[in-house]
């Protein structure tokens, strides 16, 4: 059995995969061309955005908007603490510093009555300049989007989405990555939408952000990559991950998304009542890059996961150490107490196989071994 089946979605797709690639390789144009330029306008139109920018992943996504908006030294930005180190690193590559945001029990999103107080925290120390919140749509569900929205206003905020998890998720019928001042997400291989490589993509009805990340990733460039008129990076999307990607958005709209929700809806009747099954609020819907659980303790967790490796079925624990907690912020002063529910959640969540290809006797195998071990 596979975490996430891409066996089975590549089978099922060769053909107009390996055709896209052989295109590329035929007409040997590997950087940027048509590829690049028909998925940006596809990726835009799906979400429902102006612009989308290709880059070379999901994390140079957010620091390439971070050298956009000049964050640096002195500057705050405001992260949950129960996410993926990426989310804090780019803060800590710019030279701001990020705070760390405890996060909602039921959602794992930011806490959005934790995060105002965050503000207010700083702004009362005065030792930094609150500048950024970069909420993220962790394992596929959008974060609070509207009251993240409010409190960036009040307090004159620029808002990233970092919808490296949650491209396919939407808040009342609008999209991930259409939230904030600019929205990332991934194209690792095993995210909702993956490629077979590296890739990431920004979001933004900004034009002139727009124009600004199209120099930054590309060197700096001006009217051309030889008139270099700002210090930029080496951050495109390939020719090849954008002709899979091309053939893989299609199959997404189609129904991998509608898929991976029947996937949930099976495992949440087959498992409810004996975990603490995924929460997803009234007008939400999730991609669902991850189907988490939570088990009362650490003791139930590691018996469940035992179980279910003595079956050949695969989990993985995102996440086990909580931001505050990884070495390279060990500079940073944090209090234990404003981070309960992060550190309940690194003792007591698992996450399940969950794909659009995941057959019910799957599910059923799955949850009898849970209940089995429980």
């Amino acid at each position: 059995m596979e975490f996430r089946d891409l066996k089975t979605q590549y089978n099922k797709y060769k053909t107009e995969i390996d055709l896209a690639i052989q295109k590329v390789l035929d007409n040997t144009n590997f950087i940027g061309g048509e590829e690049v330029n028909t998925l940006e306008r596809r990726l835009a139109e799906y979400i429902g955005v102006k612009h989308c920018i290709t880059c070379a992943n999901g994390t140079e996504a957010m620091t390439l908007i971070m050298m956009a908006w000049d964050i640096k030294e002195g500057d705050a930005v405001f992260v949950p603490d129960f996410t993926f180190f990426s989310t804090g690193e780019v803060v800590s590559f710019r030279g701001a510093t990020p705070i760390f945001v405890d996060v909602d029990k039921d959602t794992f999103n930011i806490d959005t009555v934790k995060l105002e107080n965050a503000i207010n925290k700083v702004l009362e120390e005065g030792k930094f300049t609150p500048r950024v919140i970069i909420p993220v749509d962790l394992f596929g569900l959008p974060a609070d989007h509207i009251e993240i929205e409010r409190i960036a206003k009040k307090y004159n905020l620029r808002i990233i989405e970092d919808g490296a998890q949650g491209f396919g998720g939407s808040i009342n019928g609008k999209k991930a990555c259409s939230f904030g001042d600019a929205a990332t997400t991934s194209f690792f291989p095993a995210k909702p939408l993956g490629c077979y490589g590296d890739g990431g993509a920004i979001f933004t009805n900004n034009d002139n952000l727009a124009n600004l990340l199209k120099s930054y990733k590309v060197h700096g460039k001006g009217d051309n990559k030889y008139d270099n008129i700002r210090i930029g990076v080496n951050s495109r999307l390939d020719s090849i991950q954008a002709a899979v990607l091309n053939v893989k958005l299609t199959a997404f709209m189609d129904h991998e998304l509608e898929d991976v929700n029947r996937v949930y809806r099976f495992y949440t009747n087959q498992l409810r009542g004996f975990v603490e099954i995924p929460i997803i609020p009234e007008g939400y819907v999730s991609s669902f890059a991850q189907y988490t659980i939570k088990l009362k303790n650490k003791e139930k967790r590691d018996i469940v996961q035992a179980k279910l490796k003595e079956k050949h079925i695969p989990s993985m624990i995102y996440y086990v150490k909580p931001m505050h907690k990884q070495d390279a912020f060990s500079e940073l002063e944090y209090d234990n107490h404003d981070f309960e529910v992060t550190d309940e959640l690194c003792d007591t969540v698992l996450s399940l196989p969950m794909h659009p290809y995941l057959s019910d006797k799957d599910i059923m195998l799955i949850a009898d071994t849970i209940k089995l071990a429980l």
